[in-house]
Protein backbone atom coordinates (compact mmCIF):
# COMPACT_ATOMS: atom_id res chain seq x y z
CA UNK A 1 0.00 0.00 0.00
CA UNK A 2 1.20 3.51 -0.84
CA UNK A 3 0.29 6.84 0.79
CA UNK A 4 1.20 10.44 0.03
CA UNK A 5 3.12 11.81 3.01
CA UNK A 6 2.77 15.57 3.43
CA UNK A 7 6.05 15.63 5.36
CA UNK A 8 8.08 14.31 2.40
CA UNK A 9 5.73 15.54 -0.35
CA UNK A 10 6.01 12.06 -1.88
CA UNK A 11 3.89 8.96 -2.34
CA UNK A 12 5.61 6.41 -0.11
CA UNK A 13 5.30 2.71 0.60
CA UNK A 14 3.31 2.35 3.80
CA UNK A 15 5.28 0.58 6.52
CA UNK A 16 3.61 0.40 9.94
CA UNK A 17 5.56 0.64 13.17
CA UNK A 18 4.08 -2.66 14.31
CA UNK A 19 3.30 -5.48 11.90
CA UNK A 20 -0.33 -5.66 10.79
CA UNK A 21 -1.35 -2.82 13.13
CA UNK A 22 -1.94 0.88 12.45
CA UNK A 23 -2.38 3.77 14.87
CA UNK A 24 -4.34 6.56 13.14
CA UNK A 25 -5.29 9.90 14.67
CA UNK A 26 -7.81 12.20 12.98
CA UNK A 27 -8.48 15.78 14.00
CA UNK A 28 -12.15 15.90 14.99
CA UNK A 29 -14.71 18.70 14.94
CA UNK A 30 -14.83 21.86 17.02
CA UNK A 31 -18.40 21.52 18.22
CA UNK A 32 -19.76 25.05 18.15
CA UNK A 33 -21.79 24.69 14.93
CA UNK A 34 -22.94 22.09 12.44
CA UNK A 35 -20.25 20.50 10.26
CA UNK A 36 -20.52 21.74 6.70
CA UNK A 37 -20.15 19.39 3.76
CA UNK A 38 -16.59 20.60 3.19
CA UNK A 39 -15.69 19.44 6.70
CA UNK A 40 -17.45 16.16 6.05
CA UNK A 41 -15.42 15.52 2.89
CA UNK A 42 -12.35 15.19 5.12
CA UNK A 43 -14.07 12.59 7.32
CA UNK A 44 -15.17 10.62 4.25
CA UNK A 45 -11.54 10.58 3.06
CA UNK A 46 -10.36 9.37 6.47
CA UNK A 47 -13.02 6.64 6.46
CA UNK A 48 -11.89 5.49 3.00
CA UNK A 49 -8.30 5.40 4.28
CA UNK A 50 -9.29 3.30 7.27
CA UNK A 51 -11.35 0.89 5.14
CA UNK A 52 -8.50 0.51 2.64
CA UNK A 53 -6.00 -0.19 5.39
CA UNK A 54 -8.33 -2.80 6.86
CA UNK A 55 -8.82 -4.38 3.43
CA UNK A 56 -5.04 -4.61 3.18
CA UNK A 57 -4.99 -6.69 6.34
CA UNK A 58 -4.20 -4.06 8.97
CA UNK A 59 -5.93 -3.76 12.32
CA UNK A 60 -6.57 -0.03 12.66
CA UNK A 61 -6.81 1.81 15.97
CA UNK A 62 -8.70 4.92 14.87
CA UNK A 63 -8.69 7.81 17.35
CA UNK A 64 -10.63 11.06 16.87
CA UNK A 65 -10.89 14.01 19.23
CA UNK A 66 -13.83 16.27 19.96
CA UNK A 67 -12.75 19.86 20.53
CA UNK A 68 -15.29 20.91 23.12
CA UNK A 69 -12.95 23.51 24.59
CA UNK A 70 -13.62 26.13 21.97
CA UNK A 71 -10.44 27.19 20.27
CA UNK A 72 -10.19 30.75 19.04
CA UNK A 73 -11.70 32.22 15.89
CA UNK A 74 -8.18 32.57 14.48
CA UNK A 75 -5.88 29.66 13.73
CA UNK A 76 -3.22 31.19 15.93
CA UNK A 77 -3.76 32.77 19.35
CA UNK A 78 -5.91 35.66 18.19
CA UNK A 79 -9.66 36.16 18.21
CA UNK A 80 -12.32 35.01 20.64
CA UNK A 81 -13.40 31.61 21.85
CA UNK A 82 -15.80 30.03 19.34
CA UNK A 83 -17.93 28.32 21.98
CA UNK A 84 -18.14 31.46 24.12
CA UNK A 85 -19.14 33.45 21.04
CA UNK A 86 -21.84 30.91 20.16
CA UNK A 87 -23.07 30.93 23.75
CA UNK A 88 -23.62 34.69 23.65
CA UNK A 89 -25.44 34.41 20.33
CA UNK A 90 -27.81 31.65 21.45
CA UNK A 91 -28.18 32.14 25.19
CA UNK A 92 -27.27 28.49 25.80
CA UNK A 93 -24.41 27.32 27.98
CA UNK A 94 -21.13 26.35 26.35
CA UNK A 95 -21.59 22.82 27.69
CA UNK A 96 -25.05 22.49 26.10
CA UNK A 97 -23.75 23.83 22.80
CA UNK A 98 -20.86 21.37 22.75
CA UNK A 99 -23.14 18.42 23.57
CA UNK A 100 -25.73 19.40 20.93
CA UNK A 101 -23.26 19.81 18.07
CA UNK A 102 -21.31 16.69 19.06
CA UNK A 103 -24.50 14.65 18.69
CA UNK A 104 -25.31 16.39 15.38
CA UNK A 105 -21.84 15.56 14.05
CA UNK A 106 -22.18 11.91 15.03
CA UNK A 107 -25.54 11.69 13.25
CA UNK A 108 -24.06 13.22 10.10
CA UNK A 109 -21.12 10.82 10.00
CA UNK A 110 -23.36 7.83 10.70
CA UNK A 111 -25.69 8.80 7.83
CA UNK A 112 -22.64 8.99 5.55
CA UNK A 113 -21.78 5.41 6.55
CA UNK A 114 -18.53 6.57 8.14
CA UNK A 115 -17.22 3.96 10.55
CA UNK A 116 -17.21 5.14 14.13
CA UNK A 117 -13.66 5.65 15.44
CA UNK A 118 -12.53 3.12 18.02
CA UNK A 119 -11.69 5.97 20.40
CA UNK A 120 -13.59 9.26 20.51
CA UNK A 121 -12.00 11.53 23.09
CA UNK A 122 -13.24 14.89 24.36
CA UNK A 123 -10.79 17.66 25.12
CA UNK A 124 -12.59 18.50 28.38
CA UNK A 125 -11.89 14.95 29.64
CA UNK A 126 -8.13 15.26 29.09
CA UNK A 127 -7.07 18.49 30.78
CA UNK A 128 -4.65 16.65 33.10
CA UNK A 129 -2.88 15.08 30.14
CA UNK A 130 -2.48 18.52 28.56
CA UNK A 131 -1.08 19.97 31.77
CA UNK A 132 1.34 17.04 31.87
CA UNK A 133 2.74 17.95 28.43
CA UNK A 134 3.19 21.59 29.43
CA UNK A 135 5.14 20.42 32.48
CA UNK A 136 7.37 18.26 30.25
CA UNK A 137 7.99 21.23 27.96
CA UNK A 138 8.69 23.48 30.94
CA UNK A 139 11.19 20.98 32.36
CA UNK A 140 12.89 20.84 28.94
CA UNK A 141 13.32 24.58 28.75
CA UNK A 142 10.85 25.11 25.90
CA UNK A 143 8.42 27.52 27.63
CA UNK A 144 8.20 30.96 29.12
CA UNK A 145 5.47 32.83 30.97
CA UNK A 146 4.43 36.25 29.79
CA UNK A 147 1.31 38.29 30.41
CA UNK A 148 -0.19 35.48 32.47
CA UNK A 149 0.10 32.87 29.69
CA UNK A 150 2.48 29.97 29.10
CA UNK A 151 4.11 30.13 25.66
CA UNK A 152 6.06 27.63 23.60
CA UNK A 153 9.31 29.12 22.33
CA UNK A 154 9.99 27.97 18.78
CA UNK A 155 13.58 29.20 19.10
CA UNK A 156 14.30 26.24 21.40
CA UNK A 157 14.00 23.78 18.50
CA UNK A 158 15.83 23.76 15.17
CA UNK A 159 13.18 22.42 12.80
CA UNK A 160 10.02 24.41 13.44
CA UNK A 161 7.76 24.52 10.38
CA UNK A 162 9.20 21.43 8.67
CA UNK A 163 5.74 20.08 7.77
CA UNK A 164 4.74 23.29 5.99
CA UNK A 165 8.07 23.42 4.12
CA UNK A 166 7.91 27.20 4.18
CA UNK A 167 10.13 29.95 5.41
CA UNK A 168 8.90 31.12 8.80
CA UNK A 169 8.17 34.56 7.43
CA UNK A 170 5.91 33.00 4.82
CA UNK A 171 3.80 30.82 7.10
CA UNK A 172 0.14 31.60 6.58
CA UNK A 173 -0.38 32.20 10.27
CA UNK A 174 1.83 35.24 10.08
CA UNK A 175 -0.68 37.09 7.95
CA UNK A 176 -3.47 36.49 10.44
CA UNK A 177 -1.92 36.70 13.89
CA UNK A 178 -2.20 40.14 15.39
CA UNK A 179 0.88 41.43 17.18
CA UNK A 180 1.10 39.96 20.69
CA UNK A 181 3.55 41.95 22.80
CA UNK A 182 3.81 39.02 25.19
CA UNK A 183 5.53 36.85 22.57
CA UNK A 184 9.30 36.75 22.19
CA UNK A 185 8.87 35.45 18.63
CA UNK A 186 5.73 36.19 16.59
CA UNK A 187 5.43 32.46 15.80
CA UNK A 188 5.50 31.38 19.45
CA UNK A 189 2.16 29.99 20.57
CA UNK A 190 0.18 29.64 23.76
CA UNK A 191 0.19 26.36 25.65
CA UNK A 192 -1.94 27.54 28.56
CA UNK A 193 -4.15 30.61 28.80
CA UNK A 194 -4.84 32.00 32.27
CA UNK A 195 -7.17 34.66 33.64
CA UNK A 196 -4.58 37.15 32.53
CA UNK A 197 -6.13 37.16 29.05
CA UNK A 198 -9.72 35.93 29.30
CA UNK A 199 -11.14 36.95 32.66
CA UNK A 200 -14.72 35.92 31.80
CA UNK A 201 -13.89 32.49 30.42
CA UNK A 202 -16.44 29.85 31.47
CA UNK A 203 -14.44 26.73 30.66
CA UNK A 204 -11.45 27.00 33.00
CA UNK A 205 -9.43 24.59 35.12
CA UNK A 206 -6.79 24.91 37.85
CA UNK A 207 -3.17 24.44 36.78
CA UNK A 208 0.34 25.11 38.11
CA UNK A 209 0.27 28.37 36.15
CA UNK A 210 -3.11 29.57 37.32
CA UNK A 211 -6.76 28.97 36.51
CA UNK A 212 -7.22 28.87 32.75
CA UNK A 213 -7.59 26.63 29.74
CA UNK A 214 -5.33 24.89 27.22
CA UNK A 215 -4.16 26.14 23.87
CA UNK A 216 -5.91 24.55 20.93
CA UNK A 217 -2.84 22.76 19.54
CA UNK A 218 -2.12 21.11 22.88
CA UNK A 219 -5.32 19.07 22.83
CA UNK A 220 -4.42 16.86 19.87
CA UNK A 221 -0.90 16.18 21.11
CA UNK A 222 -2.16 15.07 24.51
CA UNK A 223 -4.99 12.86 23.29
CA UNK A 224 -3.17 11.23 20.38
CA UNK A 225 -0.24 10.26 22.59
CA UNK A 226 -2.48 8.96 25.37
CA UNK A 227 -4.21 6.49 23.06
CA UNK A 228 -1.54 5.80 20.42
CA UNK A 229 1.75 6.34 22.22
CA UNK A 230 4.60 8.79 21.73
CA UNK A 231 5.27 7.53 18.20
CA UNK A 232 2.46 6.42 15.88
CA UNK A 233 1.74 5.77 12.23
CA UNK A 234 -0.74 8.21 10.68
CA UNK A 235 -2.09 11.67 11.51
CA UNK A 236 -4.93 13.00 9.30
CA UNK A 237 -6.74 16.27 8.81
CA UNK A 238 -7.60 18.96 6.28
CA UNK A 239 -4.86 20.85 4.44
CA UNK A 240 -5.79 24.03 6.31
CA UNK A 241 -4.31 22.43 9.46
CA UNK A 242 -0.81 22.16 7.95
CA UNK A 243 0.67 25.66 8.41
CA UNK A 244 -0.40 26.31 12.01
CA UNK A 245 -2.20 23.57 13.90
CA UNK A 246 -0.21 20.54 12.76
CA UNK A 247 3.01 22.55 12.64
CA UNK A 248 2.55 23.47 16.30
CA UNK A 249 1.47 19.95 17.25
CA UNK A 250 4.73 18.57 15.87
CA UNK A 251 6.82 21.22 17.57
CA UNK A 252 5.41 20.68 21.07
CA UNK A 253 5.10 16.90 20.82
CA UNK A 254 8.64 16.25 19.62
CA UNK A 255 10.07 18.79 22.04
CA UNK A 256 8.21 17.20 24.97
CA UNK A 257 9.06 13.57 24.22
CA UNK A 258 12.26 13.73 22.20
CA UNK A 259 10.64 11.34 19.70
CA UNK A 260 11.50 12.20 16.09
CA UNK A 261 9.50 11.64 14.08
CA UNK A 262 6.47 11.84 16.31
CA UNK A 263 4.26 10.69 13.41
CA UNK A 264 5.44 8.69 10.38
CA UNK A 265 2.77 9.67 7.81
CA UNK A 266 0.86 12.93 7.55
CA UNK A 267 -2.24 12.66 5.34
CA UNK A 268 -4.32 15.70 4.39
CA UNK A 269 -7.55 16.14 2.45
CA UNK A 270 -8.04 19.03 0.05
CA UNK A 271 -10.81 21.62 0.15
CA UNK A 272 -14.33 21.35 -1.15
CA UNK A 273 -14.90 24.52 -3.13
CA UNK A 274 -17.82 26.30 -4.76
CA UNK A 275 -18.11 29.25 -7.12
CA UNK A 276 -16.89 31.58 -4.37
CA UNK A 277 -13.91 29.45 -3.33
CA UNK A 278 -13.29 27.34 -0.23
CA UNK A 279 -16.39 26.43 1.75
CA UNK A 280 -16.01 27.68 5.33
CA UNK A 281 -18.01 28.66 8.38
CA UNK A 282 -16.18 31.96 8.71
CA UNK A 283 -17.59 33.10 5.36
CA UNK A 284 -21.11 32.42 6.59
CA UNK A 285 -21.86 30.62 3.32
CA UNK A 286 -21.80 26.88 3.76
CA UNK A 287 -24.02 23.87 3.22
CA UNK A 288 -24.83 21.25 5.82
CA UNK A 289 -25.81 17.66 5.15
CA UNK A 290 -29.31 18.36 6.42
CA UNK A 291 -29.76 21.01 3.72
CA UNK A 292 -28.89 18.43 1.06
CA UNK A 293 -31.41 16.04 2.60
CA UNK A 294 -34.06 18.79 2.53
CA UNK A 295 -33.34 19.11 -1.21
CA UNK A 296 -34.15 15.43 -1.67
CA UNK A 297 -30.68 13.91 -1.65
CA UNK A 298 -29.61 10.87 0.32
CA UNK A 299 -26.43 11.41 2.41
CA UNK A 300 -24.86 8.54 0.46
CA UNK A 301 -25.32 10.58 -2.74
CA UNK A 302 -22.85 13.03 -1.21
CA UNK A 303 -20.52 10.21 -0.23
CA UNK A 304 -20.51 8.99 -3.85
CA UNK A 305 -19.84 12.57 -5.00
CA UNK A 306 -16.78 12.68 -2.71
CA UNK A 307 -15.50 9.49 -4.33
CA UNK A 308 -15.52 11.14 -7.76
CA UNK A 309 -12.51 13.29 -6.85
CA UNK A 310 -9.10 12.29 -5.47
CA UNK A 311 -8.81 13.33 -1.83
CA UNK A 312 -5.71 15.44 -2.56
CA UNK A 313 -7.45 17.42 -5.31
CA UNK A 314 -9.90 20.25 -4.80
CA UNK A 315 -13.45 19.14 -5.53
CA UNK A 316 -15.96 21.67 -6.83
CA UNK A 317 -19.47 21.29 -5.46
CA UNK A 318 -22.57 22.00 -7.51
CA UNK A 319 -26.07 20.57 -7.43
CA UNK A 320 -25.57 19.43 -11.02
CA UNK A 321 -22.54 17.38 -9.96
CA UNK A 322 -24.49 16.01 -7.01
CA UNK A 323 -27.31 15.04 -9.39
CA UNK A 324 -24.83 13.02 -11.44
CA UNK A 325 -23.59 11.31 -8.27
CA UNK A 326 -27.15 10.52 -7.20
CA UNK A 327 -27.96 9.06 -10.62
CA UNK A 328 -24.83 6.89 -10.56
CA UNK A 329 -25.50 5.63 -7.04
CA UNK A 330 -29.12 4.84 -7.88
CA UNK A 331 -27.88 2.93 -10.92
CA UNK A 332 -25.61 0.87 -8.67
CA UNK A 333 -28.45 0.17 -6.25
CA UNK A 334 -30.75 -0.92 -9.09
CA UNK A 335 -28.06 -3.20 -10.51
CA UNK A 336 -27.45 -4.81 -7.13
CA UNK A 337 -31.20 -5.26 -6.55
CA UNK A 338 -31.58 -6.85 -9.97
CA UNK A 339 -28.61 -9.18 -9.44
CA UNK A 340 -29.77 -10.21 -5.98
CA UNK A 341 -33.11 -11.21 -7.47
CA UNK A 342 -31.56 -13.78 -9.79
CA UNK A 343 -28.18 -14.88 -8.42
CA UNK A 344 -26.08 -15.37 -5.34
CA UNK A 345 -22.61 -13.79 -5.10
CA UNK A 346 -20.09 -16.21 -6.55
CA UNK A 347 -16.73 -15.76 -4.77
CA UNK A 348 -14.94 -18.04 -7.26
CA UNK A 349 -13.87 -15.42 -9.76
CA UNK A 350 -13.11 -15.93 -13.40
CA UNK A 351 -9.81 -14.62 -14.74
CA UNK A 352 -11.62 -11.61 -16.26
CA UNK A 353 -13.49 -10.86 -13.04
CA UNK A 354 -10.27 -11.14 -11.02
CA UNK A 355 -8.61 -8.59 -13.31
CA UNK A 356 -11.29 -6.03 -12.42
CA UNK A 357 -10.90 -6.82 -8.72
CA UNK A 358 -7.15 -6.31 -8.98
CA UNK A 359 -7.58 -3.02 -10.89
CA UNK A 360 -9.95 -1.74 -8.20
CA UNK A 361 -7.69 -2.61 -5.28
CA UNK A 362 -4.55 -1.46 -7.07
CA UNK A 363 -6.19 1.95 -7.49
CA UNK A 364 -7.32 2.19 -3.86
CA UNK A 365 -3.98 0.93 -2.52
CA UNK A 366 -2.15 3.54 -4.59
CA UNK A 367 -2.89 6.56 -2.41
CA UNK A 368 -6.66 6.00 -2.40
CA UNK A 369 -7.36 6.73 -6.06
CA UNK A 370 -11.15 6.39 -5.80
CA UNK A 371 -11.99 7.79 -9.28
CA UNK A 372 -9.84 5.08 -10.91
CA UNK A 373 -11.42 2.45 -8.67
CA UNK A 374 -14.92 3.57 -9.68
CA UNK A 375 -13.90 3.39 -13.34
CA UNK A 376 -12.85 -0.26 -12.83
CA UNK A 377 -16.17 -0.99 -11.11
CA UNK A 378 -18.27 0.44 -13.94
CA UNK A 379 -16.18 -1.28 -16.62
CA UNK A 380 -16.74 -4.57 -14.82
CA UNK A 381 -20.51 -4.06 -14.75
CA UNK A 382 -20.60 -3.40 -18.51
CA UNK A 383 -18.46 -6.43 -19.37
CA UNK A 384 -20.68 -9.23 -20.69
CA UNK A 385 -17.84 -11.71 -20.17
CA UNK A 386 -18.22 -11.39 -16.39
CA UNK A 387 -21.01 -13.55 -14.94
CA UNK A 388 -23.78 -12.02 -12.84
CA UNK A 389 -22.67 -14.04 -9.83
CA UNK A 390 -19.16 -12.63 -10.14
CA UNK A 391 -20.51 -9.11 -10.66
CA UNK A 392 -22.54 -9.29 -7.46
CA UNK A 393 -19.62 -10.73 -5.50
CA UNK A 394 -17.29 -7.98 -6.79
CA UNK A 395 -19.77 -5.17 -6.10
CA UNK A 396 -20.24 -6.26 -2.49
CA UNK A 397 -16.50 -6.75 -2.01
CA UNK A 398 -15.59 -3.36 -3.52
CA UNK A 399 -18.22 -1.70 -1.37
CA UNK A 400 -16.35 -2.73 1.77
CA UNK A 401 -14.12 0.22 0.85
CA UNK A 402 -16.56 2.49 -0.99
CA UNK A 403 -19.06 2.31 1.88
CA UNK A 404 -22.17 2.93 -0.25
CA UNK A 405 -24.32 0.44 1.64
CA UNK A 406 -24.78 -1.97 -1.27
CA UNK A 407 -25.03 -4.95 1.09
CA UNK A 408 -28.23 -3.43 2.51
CA UNK A 409 -29.90 -3.08 -0.90
CA UNK A 410 -32.83 -5.48 -1.08
CA UNK A 411 -33.36 -7.86 -3.97
CA UNK A 412 -35.68 -6.57 -6.67
CA UNK A 413 -39.18 -7.83 -5.97
CA UNK A 414 -41.03 -9.65 -8.71
CA UNK A 415 -44.02 -7.71 -10.03
CA UNK A 416 -47.31 -9.14 -8.84
CA UNK A 417 -49.15 -10.21 -12.01
CA UNK A 418 -53.00 -10.03 -11.95
CA UNK A 419 -54.91 -13.27 -12.49
CA UNK A 420 -56.60 -11.83 -15.58
CA UNK A 421 -53.22 -11.19 -17.19
CA UNK A 422 -51.94 -14.67 -16.30
CA UNK A 423 -55.09 -16.19 -17.81
CA UNK A 424 -54.58 -14.29 -21.07
CA UNK A 425 -50.89 -15.32 -21.19
CA UNK A 426 -51.95 -18.94 -20.80
CA UNK A 427 -54.62 -18.52 -23.50
CA UNK A 428 -52.07 -16.95 -25.86
CA UNK A 429 -49.65 -19.83 -25.30
CA UNK A 430 -52.40 -22.28 -26.18
CA UNK A 431 -53.21 -20.29 -29.34
CA UNK A 432 -49.55 -20.36 -30.44
CA UNK A 433 -49.42 -24.08 -29.75
CA UNK A 434 -52.42 -24.51 -32.09
CA UNK A 435 -50.73 -22.22 -34.63
CA UNK A 436 -53.60 -19.71 -34.29
CA UNK A 437 -51.24 -16.76 -34.71
CA UNK A 438 -54.01 -14.23 -35.36
CA UNK A 439 -55.51 -14.97 -31.96
CA UNK A 440 -52.05 -14.96 -30.38
CA UNK A 441 -51.35 -11.50 -31.79
CA UNK A 442 -54.76 -10.26 -30.67
CA UNK A 443 -54.12 -11.40 -27.08
CA UNK A 444 -50.65 -9.80 -27.16
CA UNK A 445 -52.25 -6.47 -28.18
CA UNK A 446 -54.85 -6.78 -25.40
CA UNK A 447 -52.07 -7.38 -22.86
CA UNK A 448 -50.18 -4.33 -24.14
CA UNK A 449 -53.30 -2.19 -23.77
CA UNK A 450 -53.50 -3.40 -20.16
CA UNK A 451 -49.87 -2.36 -19.59
CA UNK A 452 -48.17 -5.75 -19.85
CA UNK A 453 -45.65 -7.21 -22.27
CA UNK A 454 -45.09 -10.87 -23.00
CA UNK A 455 -41.86 -12.36 -24.34
CA UNK A 456 -41.41 -15.91 -25.54
CA UNK A 457 -38.32 -17.71 -24.21
CA UNK A 458 -37.06 -21.32 -24.35
CA UNK A 459 -38.35 -21.71 -20.81
CA UNK A 460 -41.80 -20.34 -21.65
CA UNK A 461 -43.49 -16.92 -21.84
CA UNK A 462 -42.20 -14.13 -19.54
CA UNK A 463 -44.61 -11.36 -18.63
CA UNK A 464 -43.52 -7.92 -17.39
CA UNK A 465 -45.04 -4.57 -16.56
CA UNK A 466 -44.54 -1.98 -19.30
CA UNK A 467 -42.81 1.09 -17.83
Amino acid sequence: MKLYNTMSRKVEDFKPIEDHKVGMYCCGPTVYNFAHIGNLRTYVFEDILRRTLEKNGYKVKHVMNITDVGHLTGDGDDGEDKLEKRSRETGRSVWDIAAFYTEAFMKDTASLNIKRPGVICKATDHINEMIGIVKMLEDGGHTYISGGNVYFSIDTIDDYGKLAKLNLDELKSGARISVDDNKRNPKDFVLWFTNGKFKDQVMVWPSPWGVGYPGWHLECSAMSMKYLGRHFDIHCGGIDAIPVHHTNEIAQSEAATGEKPWVNYWCHGEFLINDKGKMSKSSGEFLTLSVLVEHGYDPLDYRYFCLTGHYRSQLKFSYEALDHARSARQGLNEKVASLKKDVQPDPVLSEKAASYRDAFYDAMSNDLHAPQALAALWSMLKDQDVSDGNKLALLLDMDSILGLGLDAVEAEKAESVPEEVLSLVKERAEAKKNKDFAKSDEIRDRLAAMGWSVKDTPKGPVVAKIV
